[in-house]
């Protein structure tokens, strides 16, 4: 296993990724060649199915950046899924209760820890056969994304097995009655994000966050988060797209 986001994370700087949301295992090869400390493919919101998501993971496979999956929800079967193919971390979306995160931390470790069962397809080639230091290695992170998350976020970031938040800012805007992707965000909105991240600290796991640019990714990382995603594949693509048809109308 490549091990870079384990590593950046252990010597205390923020690791910054990219987000992958298209079927192209070629695409993904660039952004993962970019320098990225991870990658991560999209199997909740992203044009992807599982034998997508499989073959980019081992497109990724060799390269120096650290691939994980979100998936598309909170099950034991498709986590399982995720980190057979070879996934070195999970993203789980919508953990609203200990309950839920006590679930997705199961789904992530193998007895005693957990409820994983062990069929590791070629998860062994990056990550090794033993069970206890593929249950060490392997990284669960839960979603705060709700009213409901955030009311539970102390209890969720202090369930064993969890070993970050990952912060959904534009879900987490619109349980709050709030447009998603504001420039500026209103106070309510800034002080729950604030707070999770600051559940983060207190029980000793990564906060991390969502970002849309560059720059946003380096304000996140200037407020205390440690694992940041900059961008997406779709997104440069569209941005790029436009920027160079602006310049070449003359715009």
């Amino acid at each position: 296993m490549t091990d870079r986001l384990r590593t950046v994370l252990a010597e205390g700087r923020t690791a910054f990724g990219a987000w992958l949301v298209l079927s192209n295992p070629a695409s993904a090869e660039m952004l993962g060649s970019l320098g990225f400390d991870y990658v991560c493919v999209d199997c909740q919101h992203g044009l992807l199915a599982y034998e997508d998501m499989r073959d980019i993971i081992l497109t990724l496979k060799g390269l120096e950046t650290t691939p994980i999956v979100r998936v598309p929800i909170n099950d034991a079967s498709w986590i399982g899924k995720a980190l057979d193919v070879g996934a070195e971390a999970v993203i789980v979306p919508l953990v609203n209760s200990k309950a839920d995160a006590e679930r997705a931390a199961r789904a992530s470790r193998f007895p005693p820890l957990g409820e994983r069962s062990f069929g590791l397809a070629r998860g062994h080639l990056p990550l090794g056969r033993n069970p206890v230091e593929i249950d060490r290695d392997v990284l669960c992170f839960a979603m705060i994304e709700t009213r409901r998350g955030l009311a539970a976020a102390d209890e969720i970031c202090a369930t064993p097995g969890i070993d970050g938040i990952y912060i959904g800012p534009s879900d987490l805007a619109l349980s709050l009655g709030v447009p998603p992707m504001l420039p500026e965000p209103p106070a309510e909105h800034a002080e729950a994000v604030a707070g999770v991240m600051q559940s983060c600290v207190e029980a000793g796991i990564v906060p991390a966050i969502h970002a849309h640019s560059g720059l946003d990714a380096r304000a996140r990382a200037d407020e205390g988060f440690r694992m940041v995603t900059c961008t997406s594949d779709a997104a440069i693509l569209a941005i790029g797209g436009l920027n160079e048809l602006r310049v070449a109308r003359g715009g």
